[in-house]
């Protein structure tokens, strides 16, 4: 068996989303200050590194919180494609090439935009890949019931909410800023567990494939 960890490791250096306050990581509690443990106060928004999206950050109203998504649906077998070529937007025509398994329920999208992880780049890209909203309506059409992407955005930057909206109305769980860098296509079985946040719009998780 093989692990391999695809979440970004939460550092103040990581890049958050324009407007979002910036990760801070303190110890409040020091050993070399005579306390007994340390200790480390985080601040930040639930949607920083590797994170998962629950239907109420952009369904609001009585949609699922992130404590409620359903575990079966963030754990097992996935696909692992690699869309070399794409810009921006990830369109029908990427997906329909990209050789899916009819079966597929969980995708992970590897992009260009790994290579931003791959090479420590902690600014944020504006050009990052992203499903636009007719991707997102082919994904819901085609079973998809998990789709993670390896940028901070299911949607891409200039048009945010379509996509998501197409996705968490159906009930496709986003999983957001996967580092694909170093997983070759194909088959795995994914664990992607999010905190347990109540009443949360999301969480950050840990993600690995194992194969």
């Amino acid at each position: 068996m093989i692990i391999h960890d695809i979440s970004l490791t939460i550092k103040p250096e990581l890049p958050t989303w324009p407007g979002d306050p910036k990760i801070e990581l303190r110890r409040i509690s020091k050993m070399e200050d005579g306390k007994d443990a340390n200790v480390t106060h985080l601040s930040a928004t639930v949607h920083i590194g590797t994170h998962v999206d629950a239907p109420y950050h952009f369904l609001g109203g009585d949609a699922k919180t992130v404590e409620s998504l359903s575990l079966e649906i963030l754990a097992g077998p996935a696909r692992v494609v690699y869309l070399p070529n794409v810009g921006v937007d990830i369109t029908v025509a990427d997906l329909e090439a990209a050789d899916i398994p009819a079966s597929t329920t969980r995708l992970l999208l590897k992009t260009r935009n790994s290579d931003w992880w791959a090479t420590g780049n902690d600014r944020f890209q504006e050009d990052f890949a992203a499903p636009d909203a007719d991707a997102a309506e082919w994904l819901v059409a085609h079973g998809i019931k998990l789709v993670g992407v390896d940028y901070l955005s299911v949607a891409p930057f200039r048009s945010p909410v379509p996509s998501h909206r197409i996705l968490l109305a159906a009930g496709v769980i986003p999983v957001e800023g996967l580092d694909l860098s170093a997983i070759e296509p194909g088959d795995y079985t994914l664990y992607c567990l999010p905190l347990k946040i109540r009443g949360s719009d999301g969480a950050p998780a840990r993600a690995i494939l194992v194969e």
